[in-house]
C-alpha cells in the first residue's frame, strides 16, 4: 500500500535521532517534559468517555511513536499498546526500551494506513506538522479509531507566537530542539485541524492548549491554544 502521509525526509531527522532520545536532557528532552501533562490530559478525557471499561480493556494505537515515551505510559497504566513509526532506528531504539523496563508493547515500522486493527485510542502526538498529507493523515487514524473511540492529536499552531518560541527560540535561542526540526509552514491552526478531522467523519470533542514555562521548565495544560495543543475526537 503507497505510504500516502509519510514525508521520507521528516522521518529521517527523527530516526537520526533515536540513539538520543531516551536521554532526558538530550534532543528530546522537550517531549519528556512535555509527556506527563499530555498523557495526564489524554487520560483524564479517556476515563470520562462513555463505555470507558478501564485501561486493562482499552486497545492504543500511538501513531509517530518515536522511541515510544508516550507508548509507554499508557503500557504503564494497563493498556494493550501498539506503537508504529516510519523510522527503523527508532522503532529498534522503541523495542529495546520498553524490552529493558518489562514492558509488552507492539512496535512495528508503517505508516497508519497500512494498519489493519481498530483501537479504544488513537494518538497522534507531534505528528501532524511532520505529514505529507495532513487529510490523508487524519483519514487514516479515523480509519484505525474503532466506533465511539477517541482519536487525540497534539502539534503546534501557526501563528507569529509559535514563529518565534516554538521555532526561533526553541531551535535558535533556547536551544531546546536541534535546529531544523520544524518548518514554520507545516503548523497547523486549531480551525485547519478541526476541519481535517470532520472531513474523515470524527467529531471534535475538546481541545485544550500546553504551555511552557521556561524558568520551571516544565509544562502546563490551559486554554491558550497559540503555541502549542491537544486536540481530541471521537468516531462516530
Amino acid at each position: 500500500m503507497a505510504q500516502a502521509t509519510i514525508d521520507p525526509a521528516e522521518a529521517a531527522k527523527f530516526d537520526a535521532l533515536a540513539r538520543r532520545w531516551w536521554n532526558p536532557a538530550g534532543p528530546m528532552a522537550p517531549l519528556h517534559a512535555m509527556n506527563e501533562v499530555r498523557v495526564g490530559w489524554i487520560r483524564a478525557l479517556a476515563e470520562r468517555q462513555p463505555g470507558f471499561a478501564g485501561w486493562a480493556a482499552t486497545t492504543v494505537l500511538d501513531v509517530g511513536c518515536g522511541a515510544g515515551l508516550a507508548a509507554e505510559a499508557f503500557a504503564r497504566l494497563g493498556a494493550a499498546v501498539s506503537g508504529i513509526d516510519a523510522g527503523a532506528e527508532v522503532i529498534a531504539a522503541a523495542r529495546a526500551h520498553a524490552a529493558a523496563e518489562g514492558l509488552a508493547i507492539d512496535y512495528f515500522q508503517a505508516a497508519p494506513e497500512e494498519v489493519a486493527q481498530a483501537f479504544d485510542l488513537v494518538l497522534a502526538l507531534e505528528v501532524a506538522e511532520h505529514v505529507a498529507d495532513r487529510a490523508a493523515f487524519a483519514a487514516a487514524l479515523a480509519a484505525r479509531c474503532r466506533p465511539g473511540g477517541l482519536v487525540v492529536l497534539s502539534t503546534i499552531n501557526r501563528t507569529p507566537r509559535s514563529f518565534l518560541f516554538a521555532k526561533l527560540g526553541a531551535e535558535y535561542v533556547a536551544r531546546l530542539l536541534p535546529v531544523g526540526t520544524h518548518d514554520y509552514r507545516r503548523f497547523v491552526r486549531p480551525a485547519e485541524l478541526a476541519a481535517e478531522l470532520r472531513g474523515a467523519g470524527l467529531r471534535v470533542i475538546a481541545e485544550a492548549g500546553m504551555r511552557f514555562e521556561p524558568f520551571g521548565r516544565r509544562w502546563r495544560i490551559g486554554r491558550d491554544v497559540g503555541v502549542n495543543y491537544l486536540m481530541a475526537a471521537v468516531r462516530a
